[in-house]
């Protein structure tokens, strides 16, 4: 009995024992397959971050590939925009576009450029102080214009102060030849100056296009040889910056300023030796004749030229007259603005409330003035009723707006009384070379 207890007691316990066993292996077999399930969840979405990583790079690889070929495709389409606006021509080989990069300005540096020479100011020298011989020697270089082939000749346009003084001058063609040149005249006022050389090493001649047609901000070319022959035939590009400007400058170089250059203004670099070079427009035609430029460490790119309007006239007078035809009156003068008040109220009695005027300093013997009755110290106001303030005043009126044998009446002071003349305008008498007028 105890013993069939003990074996159902020992059984039980077994039973017991076999039934927690079996509580404890079913819980770690449930725990065991919740952890499996985890490891295939955290798996499931570690291969689903890395699939949908993968496929963003390698959408945005695809994306770039195609907007670089997209991009590509345009700026190496031989029908762009880009390359017809820059080249003549294009030429696509394959994905390879050969562009040409002559623009329209070398095609109209290429129409004139042979035709603008340098110019060779060749003067005496004193050998010594007590030596009497002399020498020549260069005394500057400039630029000229060929403007004209004619009857074995060829006809130069160039600056009155780059031949200035000049005992000889010599013109460098474009292939280096050198030419002596006959100065037929020149004009101090406009800054003009015309040479005849043989042609037979000639082969272009520049076109003039009317100067009157040019509009601001339009393209300009400078083409000359600045700093000298070294730089021959130097281009220089910009716009055209303003028109009809008034320059004042001084003729005699006393110090005072004696006229009013009309010129156009150029942001086109004009340095020393482009003077009498050629400006040109975009169709290689000559609108101006380079002649100066503002030359201050303040200022930046404000050059001039002479208009061809202006200049052909003065061309045509020089090449046929030697000379400009003007009318004057036959007087020196100074402004009374530059003569000290006490010499005015003493030596001249000019009354007080008058500050501006045209003094005159000499009378010219048989001209005008003298046969009019003016003497020295008189001190012209008015000339047919125009105020007249100062020598360019007064020369403005007599060079463009009267002829010669025209009448004016002057309005001067003379010992503080006011006075009226009238005389006869006749022509001005000067040489090839013209000194200052007055």
């Amino acid at each position: 009995m105890s013993f069939h207890r003990k074996d159902g007691h020992q059984e039980h316990e077994r039973e017991e024992s076999l039934t927690h066993h079996d509580s404890t292996s079913s819980h770690e077999s449930h725990t065991y397959n919740h952890q499996q399930k985890n490891r295939e969840q955290k798996s499931y979405f570690q291969w689903l971050i890395r699939f949908t990583t993968s496929a963003l790079i390698v959408t945005v690889l695809l994306l770039g590939a195609t907007l670089a070929l997209f991009k590509f495709d345009l700026l190496s389409s031989p029908n762009s925009n880009a390359t017809s606006q820059s080249s003549n021509s294009s030429n696509q080989v394959g994905n390879v576009v050969q562009t040409s990069v002559k623009s329209d300005i070398s095609s109209a540096v290429e129409g004139v450029q042979d035709a603008v020479v340098g110019v060779v100011n060749i003067q005496q020298q004193q050998q010594g102080l007590f030596n009497s011989d002399s020498s020549q020697q260069n005394a500057g270089t400039g630029s000229g214009v060929i403007y004209k082939k004619e009857d074995g000749h060829a006809y130069i346009v160039t600056n009155h102060h780059v031949v200035e003084d000049a005992a000889s001058v010599e013109i460098v063609l474009s292939d280096d030849t050198r030419v002596e040149a006959e100065l037929l005249g020149s004009d101090v006022l406009t800054d003009l100056a015309v040479l005849k050389i043989d042609g037979s090493n000639v082969d272009t001649v520049a076109s003039f296009a009317s100067s009157d047609n040019v509009q601001v901000g339009e393209p300009a070319i400078a083409i000359g040889n600045p700093l000298g022959l070294e730089f021959s035939g130097s281009v220089t590009q910009g716009i055209i910056s303003g028109l009809e400007r008034t320059v004042p400058v001084d003729l005699n170089q006393d110090g005072a300023k004696d006229w009013q250059s009309e010129v156009i203004q150029t942001d086109a670099a004009i340095n020393p030796g482009n003077s009498g070079g050629a400006l040109i427009n975009i169709n290689g035609e000559v609108i101006g004749i380079n002649s100066m430029k503002i030359s201050s460490s303040q200022v930046e790119g404000i050059g001039f030229a002479i208009p061809s309007a202006a200049a052909l006239p003065i061309i045509e007078d020089l090449e046929t007259e030697g000379k400009v035809v003007r009318p004057h009156i036959g007087i020196g003068t100074v402004n009374v603005s530059e003569v000290p008040a006490n010499q005015l109220k003493q030596e001249i009695n000019l009354p007080q409330d008058i500050s501006a005027g045209v003094l005159i300093a000499e009378v010219q013997p048989n001209s005008p003035a003298n046969q009019a009755g003016l003497q020295k110290y008189d001190t012209i106001v008015a000339i047919d009723n125009e105020e007249v303030t100062s020598l360019i005043d007064l020369r403005k009126y007599v060079y463009e707006e009267k002829n010669i044998g025209d009448s004016v009446n002057l309005t001067f002071y003379r010992d503080g009384e006011k006075q009226t003349t009238t005389l006869e305008l006749a022509e001005e008498q000067s040489t090839k070379s013209q000194a200052v007028p007055q």
